[in-house]
C-alpha cells in the first residue's frame, strides 16, 4: 500500500466545497484541510473554523493568495500560519512544518513537503489526518479508527509529544471529554502523570483557555476526574478536589447547562472567601468571567439562599437576580453543594415573567417632584414597599404609593 496515497474518499461538506475555504485550496496546489475541520467531517459534527496546510513556505502561500484576491493576516508567522479573509470567512493557513526544538512550551520549526513528516508533530491520532480537495483523506496514524472507536492516542510517544508541548496534558482531557468513550490509554495516562512538573511552564491564559473548553464539554465530569487521578487537576486547580468532582457528575448529568463559570463554579468548596477573585487572578479571567465566578462563590458565600415555594419570597429572590441566567446559575450551584433537586424553581423560572417595577423617574417628575436625589430616593422607597409585597402591585398601586410617599416630608 502506497503510504501517500489516500486511504479512503469522501464527499467534502459544504464548508470545504465552496466559500473561502475551497478558495484557499484552490489558489494552492496540494494544500489540504487538516486537524479538526477533518475530524469534526468524519465524526459528522458541524465545522465551525477550517485550517488548511500546503507544502508551499509562508512567503509563496501569501503571494498566491493574494494573486487569487484574498486579504492575508500574518497571524502566526513565525509557525509558518497565515490567515487568509476571502468574504469575512477566514481560513488559516499553515506550512507543512517539522520541530527542529522544542522546550515544552515552544517550538522552532523548518518547512518542509513531507505530509507524513508534518502529521508526526500533531498531537493525536484523531488530529493528524489530512483531506484533500477531491476527497482523498490521508491518515498516516490510524485516526480515522480512533476516532471510530472514540479513543484519544497520542500520535507515536506519548512522553516524547508531551516534552514538546506540556498543555498537550490538558487537551489530552478536553478531547477525553468531547470525543473519547473507550477506557483511557494506559500509556498516554502514565506519561501524563509523568509530565505533571512540566505544566509550570505553561502560561495562565493558555491553561485557561484549554481548562474552560473542556468544562464546556457536553459531559466533562469523568475527564475531570481523570484528570484528579494522574495529578493534574492538583497542579493547574488544586481547589477542585472531591466532594466537588463527583458534584459535577451528578448535575451534568441533571442536565447542568455548558456554561463554563458555572461549572467552574461548581468544583470550587463552598463558604471559603476570596478563593474565587484569586482562582480569576491566577488563571487570568477576562473581567466578564471574573465577575461571574465571584458572584456565584463569594457573594453567595458557596451556599445560596434560594427562596422556598412561597410566591411571594420567588418574586423577590427572581427580581433581586438581575436576569433569569443569574437565577438559574444560582439555583444550580445549590443543587450541586446541597444534593437536592432545584428543578421545580428551575422550572419556576423558566415559566416565569420578569418582575419589573412598573413606575419610573419620569412618575416622580410628573407627581411634581423636582430633577434630582429625591427622585432616586423615592423610587428606592417604592422599590422596597414593592418587593416587600412580592412584587404584586401593578402600575395604579405603586403610582398611588409613589404619590404618597412624595407628599410625605422630606427627612433629608
Amino acid at each position: 500500500m502506497n503510504p501517500d496515497a489516500p486511504v479512503a474518499h469522501i464527499a467534502l461538506p459544504p464548508a470545504l466545497a465552496t466559500g473561502a475555504a475551497a478558495a484557499v485550496l484552490a489558489a494552492l496546489p496540494g494544500a489540504r484541510a487538516v486537524g479538526g475541520a477533518v475530524r469534526d467531517v468524519l465524526a459528522g459534527r458541524t465545522l465551525h473554523d477550517v485550517d488548511v496546510a500546503a507544502p508551499w513556505p509562508p512567503a509563496a502561500i501569501a503571494e498566491r493568495l493574494q494573486a487569487a484576491g484574498m486579504k492575508i493576516f500574518e497571524t502566526g508567522l513565525a509557525h509558518g500560519t497565515i490567515t487568509a479573509v476571502l468574504d469575512h470567512q477566514p481560513v488559516e493557513v499553515t506550512s507543512l512544518r517539522r520541530d527542529i526544538v522544542t522546550d515544552g512550551r515552544h517550538a522552532e520549526v523548518a518547512w518542509t513537503t513531507d505530509w507524513r513528516e508534518d502529521a508526526a508533530r500533531r498531537d493525536f491520532t484523531i488530529n493528524a489526518m489530512s483531506l484533500a480537495p477531491n476527497g482523498g483523506l490521508f491518515d498516516y496514524f490510524d485516526g480515522r479508527a480512533d476516532l471510530a472507536a472514540k479513543r484519544v492516542r497520542f500520535v507515536g510517544d506519548p512522553a516524547v509529544r508531551l516534552a514538546e508541548d506540556y498543555l498537550r496534558a490538558l487537551r489530552y482531557f478536553r478531547f477525553q471529554a468531547r470525543y473519547g468513550q473507550a477506557p483511557p490509554d494506559p500509556a498516554a495516562i502514565a506519561a501524563i502523570a509523568a509530565a505533571v512538573p512540566g505544566l509550570a511552564q505553561l502560561s495562565p491564559e493558555r491553561v485557561w483557555s484549554e481548562l474552560k473548553r473542556l468544562l464546556a464539554a457536553p459531559a466533562p465530569a469523568a475527564a475531570i476526574q481523570l484528570m484528579a487521578a494522574t495529578g493534574v487537576l492538583g497542579a493547574v486547580l488544586p481547589e477542585a478536589i472531591p466532594p466537588e468532582t463527583d458534584a459535577l457528575a451528578r448535575v451534568t448529568g441533571a442536565g447542568l447547562p455548558a456554561d463554563d463559570i458555572l461549572r467552574l463554579a461548581v468544583l470550587l468548596p463552598p463558604g471559603r472567601a476570596g478563593q474565587a477573585q484569586a482562582i480569576a487572578m491566577r488563571l487570568r479571567l477576562s473581567g466578564e468571567e471574573r465577575r461571574g465566578l465571584v458572584w456565584l462563590h463569594d457573594r453567595l458565600a458557596g451556599r445560596p439562599q434560594l427562596p422556598g415555594t412561597d410566591p411571594a419570597a420567588r418574586q423577590r429572590w427572581l427580581f433581586t437576580r438581575g436576569d433569569a441566567a443569574t437565577a438559574l446559575r444560582e439555583a444550580w450551584l445549590a443543587e450541586a453543594h446541597d444534593g437536592v433537586s432545584q428543578s421545580p424553581l428551575r422550572a419556576w423560572v423558566a415559566a416565569t415573567p420578569w418582575p419589573v417595577l412598573p413606575v419610573f423617574g419620569r412618575d416622580a417628575l410628573t407627581l411634581g417632584v423636582p430633577p434630582g436625589p429625591r427622585v432616586g430616593a423615592l423610587l428606592d422607597s417604592l422599590r422596597s414597599w414593592w418587593l416587600a409585597q412580592g412584587c404584586a402591585p401593578n402600575r395604579d398601586a405603586c403610582l398611588a404609593q409613589l404619590q404618597e410617599l412624595a407628599a410625605a416630608p422630606d427627612q433629608a
